[in-house]
């Protein structure tokens, strides 16, 4: 049974461009979107310095133009600066108060929460000290952490992290579960800001099970909006001569012009972008077509339908078999984004019924009450979650990633593998953690690392159970245990350095899908040599017992030994560029050898 926690719990959708917080209202049996203190329902992920006071959201974004290089959000040509901290730890750089300051991402992340956290106190009319908060589907477990680290500093206890388009499938579900009859196959596409999610879930009354997720953590409407401006900055320059693309103040502007602009372009066909003096006192002005929005975008709209078929692959679902396409994040609202996802569901009408921009925060709510105490006429629903990426640890000679929990497998979830020490006299067993999708461990991501302690003098063989658990909350707790000794170590998983970015998570997909045959031949590769190995170990072992060289003709003990010396080139590092049916050739040769040592020595 779940945790129960004390006081009432908000939903907070931390986004990348807007944030939203929500309550569960037991008088109502209802959730409840909370407007800030500009009467608006959502409130913008911005947070600036002037030269003497700090602002967050709003306010924070209605300065931009005029305070680009102080105002931080998220985009990917941003203009304020970024510069390597301790351990190449990203840290944004900006001006307060005729100081320059540096602030990591947990810190500019815990200021929206703080505002979130104020903007639930002032309605609430009560302490806030709780909450559920949402993350993109594909943030690693680093990222994560860093969001719970921000709330901790923000005074926010995260009792839970759950995905975004899981929480926008609760809010989906309970408001349609009454019309529901019996299982169905949820799809959620959410296009946001920033992100780019889409999950498959499982309604079964009150079960939501999610089934697979995709999605890439730096794709959504603001790299839709980078498109415009560059083509707009190209314009500027053919009719004026002038390159404003070093001009911060000048691109804030265009920027802001073009995002008015692509809202627009999802209901009307033309629009104008107009900028008075835009750089040097040159009024800027220019019209552009839904059609050529759509041309400069159309490699990103095919990306995201990509994703899409990603994750119905992983999930073993048909497009036949989903019954509802649910659209969330405002960029979903995008005409043709919602035309090829039509066409890829071969014509399923898309349901919007839920609120694109509130949907997220609205099934955090949901989760925050059913683990909070002092709710009542709470939906009794149970929550099941996917990985993101495959987990496991190095192993066997050749160095393979060894699995213990695939992608996409249901959270919480504990799971323990047995291995064995692979040489003789080990005195500690080095245990390194890898997330990925490649055969090679080392062509995966490193998390961490630990010593097991073994029985001294101990011959390779002994065994050791290594234990993977994540959380509720998808943090990764990793511990191994030496059998005959008891001796145990652990590890959490936790960003101390900096881990995986955005595109590295969706590389490594990537380079799994267009290496695969390649992996394949890997791991074909490293099991022949882990065979060729244990073959020498065990004649070895063989030719030690007493009188067995008795029971060998000369020709036969001086053959093994020819054998056991070219195995033993072969297994040399140098040599392990040799042809594979080499390898195998050699190795049914010992295996030949063994079997008939066996039979003499009984």
């Amino acid at each position: 049974m779940a945790r129960k926690y004390e006081g009432r719990a908000v939903g907070i959708d931390l986004g990348t461009t807007y944030s939203c917080v929500a309550v569960w209202q037991e008088q109502h049996s209802r959730v409840e979107i909370i407007h800030n203190d500009q009467g608006n329902r959502t409130t913008p992920s911005f947070v600036a310095f002037s030269d003497d006071q700090r602002l967050i959201g709003d306010a924070a974004k209605n300065q931009t133009s005029a305070n680009p290089e102080n105002t931080v959000f998220d985009i990917m040509l941003w203009p304020f600066k970024v510069v390597a901290g301790v351990n190449d730890k990203p840290m944004i750089t900006l001006k307060y108060k005729d100081q320059e300051k540096q602030f990591c991402a947990e810190e500019i992340s815990s200021m929206v929460l703080t505002k979130m956290r104020e903007v639930a106190e002032a309605y609430l009319q009560s302490p806030v000290k709780n909450a559920v908060v949402t993350v993109p589907a594909y943030f690693n477990d680093a990222q994560r952490k860093a969001t719970i680290d921000a709330g901790a500093i923000a005074g926010i206890n995260v009792i839970r992290i759950i995905n975004e388009p899981t929480a926008a499938a609760i809010a989906y579900g309970l408001d349609k579960r009454s019309d529901f009859d019996g299982k169905r196959n949820i799809f959620v596409f959410d296009l946001g800001g920033g992100t780019f999610d889409v999950s498959i879930l499982t309604i079964n009354g009150d079960v939501f099970e999610v089934k697979a997720t995709a999605g890439n953590t730096h794709l959504g409407g603001e790299d839709f909006d980078n498109r415009m401006v560059n083509y707009f900055v190209e314009e500027f320059k053919k009719k004026n001569k002038v390159d404003i693309s070093g001009n911060a103040r000048a691109l804030r502007r265009l920027r802001t012009a073009c995002e008015k602009a692509k809202r627009i372009l999802s209901f009307a066909f033309v629009t104008t972008v107009d900028v008075d003096s835009l750089f040097n006192g040159i009024d800027f002005s220019s019209s552009i077509s839904r059609a050529k929005f759509e041309e400069i975008n159309m490699d990103l709209f095919n990306e995201c339908m990509e994703i899409v078929a990603s994750c119905l692959s992983d999930s073993k679902v048909y497009k036949s078999d989903i019954d509802d396409v649910v659209l969330v994040g405002g960029s979903s609202r995008i005409p043709k984004v919602q035309d090829l996802l039509q066409d890829f569901f071969k014509g399923k009408d898309l349901c919007k019924s839920i609120n694109l921009d509130e949907a997220v925060a609205y099934g955090a709510a949901v989760q925050a009450a059913i683990l909070s105490e002092g709710f009542k006429n709470v939906p009794n629903l149970v929550l099941r979650d996917v990985t993101a990426l495959s987990l496991g640890i190095e192993a066997n000679v050749e160095c393979i990633l060894d699995v213990v929990i695939p992608r996409n497998t249901s959270v919480p979830v504990k799971k323990t593998k047995r291995y064995s020490t692979a040489k003789d006299n080990h005195c500690s067993v080095p245990i390194k953690v890898y997330e990925g999708e490649r055969a090679r461990a080392a062509d995966n991501n490193l998390l961490g690392s630990f010593f097991l302690s073994c029985l001294p003098g101990a011959p390779r063989g002994q065994p050791l159970d290594v234990c993977f658990s994540i959380d509720e909350n998808g943090i990764l707790t990793v511990s191994a245990k030496e059998i005959s000794t008891g001796n145990m170590n652990e590890i959490t998983i936790t960003n101390d350095k900096e881990r995986l970015s955005t595109f590295e998570i969706k590389k490594m997909i990537e380079e799994a899908e267009t290496y695969h045959l390649e992996d394949q031949k890997f791991l074909r590769k490293a099991e022949v040599i882990s065979g060729l190995d244990s073959c020498v170990y065990n004649i070895k072992n063989a030719l030690q017992k007493k009188d067995v060289y008795s029971m060998l003709t000369y020709q036969e003990s001086e053959k093994i030994n020819n054998a056991i010396t070219v195995a033993m080139n072969l297994l040399d590092k140098n040599n392990q560029q040799k042809e594979i049916d080499v390898l195998e050739g050699h190795l049914k040769q010992l295996n030949s050898m063994l079997e008939n040592l066996k039979v003499k020595t009984g």
